[in-house]
């Protein structure tokens, strides 16, 4: 009888000791999930600040009056970083429906070039401008 409660005594201590394992890989793997979400909510926030300065670069040559810069390269301070903004403007040479050219429309690319976790990243967009005369 005393060796029987001393082998149930010593699995319910292998009992506990195996639950405890299994918690502490589930509280290991819940916190590398939560960095997992919180790296992606941070990427995710890095993205959405580079398309709103791409927008808003945009916006800015659609409504300046006047032929946008052949080339010109800003750099944009954010909380990610560093953003290297170039423009380029080149005359688009659209042709209309009987071959004309199409004077007064420029193709306009926006690149968007920084650094994340020692990689090079960037965004681009094309755009149409039309000015007369």
């Amino acid at each position: 009888m005393w060796q029987s409660k001393r082998a149930r005594a010593a699995f319910a201590l292998y009992e506990v000791l195996i639950g405890l394992a299994i918690f502490s890989i589930g509280v290991l793997a819940l916190g590398r999930s939560v960095q997992n979400c919180l790296n992606a909510s941070g990427l995710n926030s890095e993205e959405n600040r580079v398309r709103q300065i791409l927008a808003d670069r945009m916006a800015e040559i659609q409504a300046t009056p006047g032929f946008p810069d052949a080339k010109k390269e800003t750099k944009v301070a954010t909380g990610y970083g560093d953003i290297l903004l170039v423009q380029q403007s080149v005359p688009a040479a659209l042709q209309g429906e009987d071959n004309t050219e199409l004077n007064g429309i420029n193709l306009v690319t926006l690149t968007a070039q920084w650094r994340r976790g020692g990689a090079d990243q960037s965004r681009k967009i094309q755009f149409y401008v039309y000015r007369s005369g």
